[in-house]
């Protein structure tokens, strides 16, 4: 099983980035997927969710219409597009996939909002 974050780098205040999290191992389509972030001494926080098909999604009020969740069952990999970013948005973000009690992890990808 893996999860596999991309996209994540260095964006200036109010610029945009779009994560992706390419999937293996398991039946993706089964799975709800979600995003989550940590900042340096701070507690790992939800930041976007989706169920198995798609057809649900839902955010914090922290970044809700700022951040989109998607996924693409075709291609196993779920997608997070940031928009207007803050400094406050820096962390480390990761990816999740959830189906009852079973529950893995990507590795994470930097995401620093800085001028």
């Amino acid at each position: 099983v893996q999860l596999v974050e991309s996209g994540g780098g260095l964006v200036q205040p109010g610029g945009s980035l779009r994560l992706s999290c390419a999937a293996s191992g398991f039946t993706f389509s089964r799975y709800h997927m979600s995003w989550y972030r940590q900042a340096p001494e701070k507690e790992r926080e939800l930041v976007a969710r989706i169920i198995s098909d798609g057809t649900g999604t839902n955010y914090p009020d922290s970044v809700k219409g700022r951040f989109t969740i998607s996924r693409d069952n075709d291609k196993n990999t779920a997608y997070l597009q940031m928009n207007n970013l803050k400094s406050e948005d820096t962390a480390v973000y990761y990816c999740n996939a959830r189906w009852n009690a079973v529950s893995y992890w990507g590795q994470g990808t930097q995401v620093t909002v800085s001028s």
